[in-house]
């Protein structure tokens, strides 16, 4: 394998500026690339070549091609005096970089990218750093793995449940837990004891209880109690929880505490899976559910409780950089007006709409579950659409929201991708 070294200094001998974004025109004039030699490197080295532009390096690594910006590349440099190594944290303020700024002189050795500013200052990056940490690197990798899945797959699976004792002693259990939680959307607990104070321990293993109008954990049956149709004995269809927030809940934890009567299965839909086939059926759908900003609502003024929510986002988030998925908003319970909505999109918005409902309604999408007492169920609300199906008798539930953040955190804390 050959690695292109090259000493050049930039002065007097500055290239045009090259391609930055692949959405914006090339500057006319030519590039100017710089002469280059090649040297013979250690054959497990990845080919390496760079040449130096108006305002940014562009590196070639293995596969990759990388264009790093020049501030870009001052501002994250890692050495004691830019950067707090115990900390994690940048201790070069970035706005007293110079936005003309350009290394004086580059070098690249088979792990290295060396540069040397105007001041003398000196850079360092791993060239495995930059690869991950690099724009086109960050676009070819996904921020969290999944498995998607339909009822068949997801039984197919076996994913199993973990014992609450093992889930609340040991970190074996908790780490087989989140895995099966990070994959699927969903996970389970089986032998907790059926109490609202069981499953609030339960719920602190893995997170901080993110208390909300509902109360920090709710316990409900089907009185009425509050304005919300899940305090009834009715069946409802699938949709994610508290879409009227700014920031949706991440996650819910359902236990079943008591059941007299017939009905009430629990329904698990996968909404990145049904997003996943729109994608491949109509991208011009799922284009439309991501950027299409909709507001949802919840109002209530039953009893005691005087509430006026709104929040506001498309039904599909994606991040921007690789189109990766990772919120989905839908629930047609609480859609507000559509008013945000100019009217030569609506009917389109309508129809990419219908694809997605048809996609979530789809039977072999369905798994239904039978919530019982001592079965905890853990459910990523921003991914796994749930749902229920109307019952009979006394049916006693209680749970909880946990933020999203602390179950990431305690994730990474033990290894996992998160």
């Amino acid at each position: 394998m050959w690695c292109r070294r090259l000493a050049w200094l930039l002065r007097g001998q500055r290239g045009s500026t090259g391609r930055r974004w692949p959405w914006l025109p090339r500057a006319p004039g030519p590039v100017l690339a710089a002469p280059v030699r090649c040297h013979p490197t250690a054959p497990a080295a990845p080919q390496c070549a760079w040449q130096l532009h108006q305002d940014h390096l562009e590196l070639s690594y293995g596969s990759t091609v990388m264009r790093l910006d020049f501030v870009w590349l001052r501002d994250h440099c890692r050495s004691a005096s830019c950067y707090n190594a115990k900390t994690n944290q940048r201790s070069l303020d970035t706005a007293s970089v110079d936005l003309a700024i350009q290394p004086q002189a580059v070098r690249v050795d088979e792990t290295t990218l060396f540069l040397t500013w105007p001041d003398g200052h000196v850079t360092r990056y791993g060239l495995e750093w930059l690869l991950r940490n690099s724009y086109e690197g960050q676009k070819q990798q996904v921020m969290h793995p999944r498995i998607l899945w339909n009822a068949e797959i997801y039984r197919q699976a076996q994913v199993p449940s973990v014992d609450c004792r093992s889930f609340l002693e040991t970190d074996e259990g908790l780490k087989e837990f989140l895995q099966n939680f990070l994959l699927y959307g969903i996970a389970f607990v089986e032998n907790v004891t059926p109490t609202r104070e069981d499953t609030e321990i339960l719920a602190e293993r893995i997170s901080i209880i993110r208390e909300t109008i509902y109360g920090r954990m709710w316990y409900f049956t089907s009185d009425f109690s509050r304005g919300d149709t899940a305090y009834t004995k009715l069946a409802l269809d699938r949709h994610t929880d508290t879409t009227y927030f700014q920031e949706p809940c991440g996650i819910q934890v359902f236990h079943c505490l008591k059941h007299e009567g017939t009905g009430g299965r629990t329904l698990l839909v996968d909404g990145f899976h049904a997003a996943e086939q729109v994608l491949r059926q109509a991208p011009e759908h799922f284009e439309l559910l991501a950027k299409v900003p909709l507001k949802h609502e919840y109002v209530e003024g039953a009893g005691g409780c005087h509430n006026h929510m709104i929040g506001v986002g498309p039904v599909l988030n994606v991040y921007p950089w690789n189109n990766e998925l990772y919120l989905i908003r839908y629930n047609n319970y609480d859609r507000a007006v559509i008013n945000t909505v100019p009217h030569d999109v609506v009917r389109r918005w309508y129809r990419a709409h219908r694809a997605l409902t048809a996609e979530l309604r789809r039977p072999d999408n369905e798994l239904w579950v039978k919530l019982k007492p001592g079965k905890a169920l853990f459910v990523d609300n921003w991914r796994v659409l749930h749902g229920r199906e109307a019952f009979t008798g006394y049916r006693q539930l209680c749970g909880c929201y946990l933020t999203r953040d602390d179950v990431l955190n305690t994730a990474r804390l033990l290894g996992l991708q998160a």
